[in-house]
């Protein structure tokens, strides 16, 4: 097999494999529980290199602020008025040498912990990528697992400037953090800071409001916001604080990073530390979240990213036909947009950030997911996504506590999720105790996924767009229906989804350029349906339709060659 395409299963190990029946809203750790990394024995990793997945996504690995005690293991406690959620946010980073001792069964231990779930992982065939949070950390920043001879962010900033090239963070001088949001609602011991620190969220004033970022504080890698000024000579403090921790986790075997609000770090950083960090460990990669096509080229040219999400070109497309019904047609221009760049694309349906595809807010049904998981996952060579429990159709009707009814998985709180447990099985996972919906569900997942890679046209071939001379043709309504071709020299696909909520014969016009490009040759066969596992007969000719039975919310992958 050529160079296998990039299956990621994104997996919040707190969450993941908790077996708490009954979670209650706003529980404390001592009351909800917490997953383990130790949990993800062999078994249950074989169970998810099962449906197609290559590589696993830990989310909220690094230390994070949190209002669970852990002073006992000689971790300073944070100040609960500026953690969101019980569990605190995992982008709200406390320690970036450190693993979140929740996730340990034995906390003095935890690094060794992670260590040996990295190494598990590895030895089930399957890669290992962490969170890289660049631009932000938690307001009160403190290793305690730090290198000899490391610094903490800020310890030798002048605190008297709103911005110096020499300081790790941006300060608003003279005033004290005063936030829409009390600072003395929780604990024995108010929180204050003086003077106030710029928060994540590019907020640069004392008041920032309950929606911002409020739990974090941003970081300075040289970039005066108030004259858009650049002071990258010589090397920020931040830089060089930020390489040797990508250096630290690439050493402990991770295979990537997932990095968080790339873009909201100059593109001159990526551009400085992810070759040294490459040169030392080459396979690393670097995953951008990035949320403006227009930086696209210029992250993966210049800032040497590998991959990049896109959410707001792709994903965003497919949410508008789904909801919005939006015309199908407006794919090609998704497409259009990233030509050239389409291998480098992470696409994906659901991700900690978004709501779940079976939520009220989105499908409704996570059974509607074909044709949105056929287009997003075979529509390039690039990499594919699923959340967990998103082949299970988790959908979020959970009120967690801060998180809220919001239907999105929380990633503040503790809790578990009833689809994963009966899934989990107390650490055997099984399809016993799934419903018909969900093992199908599964079923579906496990099948186009594993496609992504063992169908050569899926993992290295052509694509080829039929709707430019289906848009006027009788029989193909391209408002509700999408198709396109996939092709080696051996092998093509013929791929049409059907978005609407009625079955239909689709009529597919196939021109003779794509007869050329493909090697197909007028005729009629008998076409396997490597989807669902039926025959089709298509009658192969140049510029004329070729009838597909499509059912509600379906697709088909026939091969046609």
């Amino acid at each position: 097999m050529d160079k296998e395409r990039l299956i990621i299963y994104q997996m919040f190990p707190r969450i993941f494999s908790n077996v708490t029946t009954d979670p209650k809203p706003w529980g404390t750790l001592e009351e909800n529980g917490s997953g383990k990394l130790n949990d993800l024995t062999p078994k249950a990793l074989r169970s998810i290199k099962e449906l197609g997945v290559n590589c696993i996504w830990l989310t909220g690995v690094i230390e994070h602020a949190t209002k669970t005690d852990f002073t006992a293991y000689g971790i300073p406690k944070d100040n609960p008025n500026v953690v969101k959620g019980e569990a605190g946010s995992p982008y709200a980073i406390k320690d970036y040498y450190d693993v979140d001792p929740a996730l340990a069964v034995d906390v003095p231990n935890r690094m060794g912990e992670f260590e040996s779930c990295v190494k598990r992982i590895h030895k089930e065939g399957m890669k290992v990528i962490i969170d890289f949070v660049p631009n932000h950390t938690a307001r009160v920043y403190h290793s305690d697992a730090a290198p000899a001879g490391v610094k903490d962010f800020g310890v030798d900033d002048d605190i008297t400037m709103g911005f110096a090239p020499g300081n790790n963070y941006y300060y608003i001088p003279f005033q004290q953090f005063s936030p829409e949001v009390p600072l003395d609602a929780e604990g024995d011991t108010p929180y204050v800071e003086f003077p106030a620190k710029a928060t994540g969220n590019d907020c640069f004033t004392a008041f920032c409001g309950r929606y911002d970022w409020y739990e974090t504080v941003k970081l300075n890698y040289g970039h005066d916001y108030g004259d858009w000024s650049d002071h990258f000579e010589p090397v920020p403090d931040t830089w060089i604080k930020m390489l040797a921790i990508l250096r630290f986790w690439a050493s402990k075997g991770v295979d990537g990073f997932r990095c968080d609000m790339c873009f909201m770090v100059p593109l001159a950083f990526w551009h400085w530390a992810i070759p040294q960090v490459k040169k030392d460990y080459k396979d690393v990669m670097f995953i951008g979240e990035i949320y403006d096509v227009g930086q696209y080229r210029p992250f993966l040219d210049y800032g040497f990213f590998d991959y990049l999400y896109d959410k707001v070109n792709l994903y965003d497309t497919l949410v508008d036909i789904e909801i919005h019904n939006h015309s199908a047609a407006r794919l090609t221009g998704a497409w259009q947009t990233v030509d050239g760049i389409g291998d480098s694309m992470l696409n994906f349906l659901e991700n900690h950030d978004e709501v779940r595809f079976g939520s009220r807010e989105y499908a409704g049904n996570p059974a509607n997911v074909v044709p949105s998981l056929v287009t997003s996952a075979m529509i390039s060579r690039g990499p594919f996504m699923i959340y967990y429990g998103q082949e299970l159709g988790e959908s979020a009707y959970d009120n967690e506590g801060f998180a809220g009814d919001n239907n999105r998985s929380t990633i503040f709180d503790y809790w578990s999720y009833d689809t994963l447990r009966r899934w989990w099985n107390n650490g055997k996972p099984s399809l016993k105790n799934l419903t018909a919906q969900e093992k199908w569900l599964r079923g579906m997942y496990q099948k186009v996924l594993t496609l992504c890679n063992e169908e050569p046209a899926l993992r290295e071939g052509g694509f080829f767009d039929l709707m430019y001379v289906n848009l006027r043709h009788e029989g193909f309504n391209p408002h509700r229906h999408f198709a396109f071709l996939r092709y080696t020299d051996e092998s093509v696909l013929l791929i049409v989804v059907n978005f609407d909520n009625v079955e239909a014969d689709v009529n597919v016009v196939i021109p003779r350029l794509a007869f050329e490009m493909a090697g197909l040759h007028e005729s009629d066969v008998v076409a396997d349906d490597i989807l669902c596992g039926r025959s089709v007969f298509v009658r192969l000719v140049p510029d004329q339709g070729s009838s597909v039975h499509l059912n509600p919310k379906d697709a088909v992958v026939l091969r046609i060659k």
